[in-house]
Order: C-alpha cells, then structure tokens, then sequence
C-alpha cells in the first residue's frame, strides 16, 4: 500500500496561489500604481522633473550616504560577529541583544539621539568640533544614522556563516605553515564573502529607503544634505503627486538595477565557493 505523504501547507496550485496574491497586494499592485501614475507624464515632463539640479543632488547624497553606510558596516559588522561567534567574555548576551537594537527602536527616536550626541554641544560633537570634524546637520551624519539603522543586517547574517566554519579549518591552516591574515583571504574570507555580500545588499536596500532617522540628523539643506524621500515627501506637501511619483520611480529604477547588480555578483560569489569546494 503506498504510503501518502503529508504536508503542512496545502498544495502547490493553492500555495503558489496565495504566495501570488499576498505579493500582489504588499508589492506589485502598488509598484503598478506608481508606474502608472508616472506614466501620465511625457517623457520630457518626467527626464525635466528627474533631473533637476536638487533631485540629482539628493540622488547622490541618498545612495552615495547609504553605499557608505553600508561599506562601513560591511567592515565592522563582520568584526563584531565574528567576535560575537569566536570569543567568549562577559556581557556577551548583552552585547548580541544591543545588536538588535535598531530594530526595535523607532527610527525617529534614534535619529533624535544620535543629532544630540553629535551635535556641536552634544557628548561626542563637542570633542570632534574643535578638530574640524562636523557630524551632525552635515552628509556625515547621514552616513552615521544610515550605519546604526543597518548594522543588524551584516551581522545577524553573517553570524550563522561563521557558526558554521569549523575553528579546526584554521588550525589546518595554521599547521600548513599559513599565517592569519593567509588564513582569512585564502580560507575564510571566501566562505564568508557570499554571506557578507548578502548582508551588505540588504543594509544598502535598507539605507536607501530609510527618512525617520535621517531627517532629525541631516539639516535637510537642498543640494547639501537632503535626501530624496525627504524631497518626495516636500513634493506630496506641496500637492506635487505627479512630482513625487517621477521622484519615486527614478528611485525605483535605480535601486532595481543596483541590487540586481549585487545580487549577480552574490550568485557568482556563491557559485564560485561551490566550485573551489568540490
């Protein structure tokens, strides 16, 4: 007698159903709209609105803050897990769950922290000041606002990798005459880099579209520190919908081509460890 398999979730028609219909409604029913709504524009009337002297501004301080943001954290996220992972030492659990942190704190709360501390009478802003260094209201306090909200991502991705690296594969290579910067490019580095990549994507994709704790930080001065969320929103303000939709989709597009870019050199990242491995 055959035996029937049993399954948690129905079956594949009725699942992929669902999967279509609830990604329909969060996603590709908005992302249509707007398309559309943008679509009511000429081609010129759109390239005029797109590419005017303050939205090309806020195009490079928005994505130029946020790839920063997360190369910065690409760089110290993989420090911090692999500190988290490889080394024991008191207060552990607490530095992991401050980890989470800006997760679970409003965005708009931390960008008002984050302006007290590094403005020029706040705790760290008054040390940098005197040494030419200005954070807040400036580009920089972009980056830093963008790097605390998007730290988690690097890190808990990461994190799991780098469990499950064998601390023996060091030892073979330390016994083979390595040394530990050896070890990290030639046998470490490539097993984490696909993940770290993965990571990165995911800050960058958070960067881009993040407002509450960049306007409190920024100074929002147009061609200096003004994002372009913080223009569509001055857009919607101004009952410019058509406006803010142009704004939106260019955003859109933008964003689509770069994380398809980062998500082909992940694949090729991960296909390339698969081939070295076997």
């Amino acid at each position: 007698m055959a035996s029937t398999s049993h399954r948690v979730l129905p079956g594949f028609g009725l699942s992929l159903g669902y999967t279509l219909v609830y990604l329909s409604l969060l996603v590709l029913i908005p992302l249509g709209g707007l398309i559309l709504k943008a679509g009511t524009l000429t081609i010129a009337e759109f390239w005029q609105i797109a590419t005017t002297e303050q939205a090309l501004a806020s195009y490079r301080v928005t994505f130029g803050a946020s790839f920063v943001a997360a190369a910065i954290n690409a760089v110290f996220g993989l420090v911090v897990a692999w500190v988290l992972v490889r080394y024991p030492f008191p207060g552990k659990s607490l530095v992991d769950a401050f980890v989470d942190l800006p997760f679970a704190l409003p965005t708009a709360v931390a960008g008002i922290t984050l302006a007290t501390l590094y403005a020029g009478n706040g705790w760290i802003g008054r040390h940098l000041e005197p040494l030419g260094i200005k954070i807040a209201y400036t580009p920089y306090g972009i980056v830093v606002a963008l790097a605390f909200v998007t730290l988690p991502f690097i890190v808990r991705t990461l994190q799991p990798v780098i469990e499950d690296i064998e601390p023996e594969v060091e030892e073979a290579a330390a016994s083979l005459g390595a040394s530990r910067l050896q070890t990290f490019v030639k046998v470490i580095f490539p097993a984490i880099f696909p993940a770290l990549l993965t990571g990165f994507t995911l800050a960058f994709s958070r960067a881009i579209g993040e407002f509450g704790s960049v306007i409190f930080i920024a100074g929002n001065m147009p061609m200096i520190s003004e994002i372009t969320p913080l223009l569509i929103i001055a857009k919607l303000e101004q009952q410019d919908v058509v406006g803010a939709t142009a704004l939106a989709v260019v955003m859109l597009v933008i964003s689509f081509a770069m994380l398809l870019t980062i998500n082909a050199l992940q694949w090729w990242a991960a296909n390339r460890h698969k081939g070295r491995a076997a």
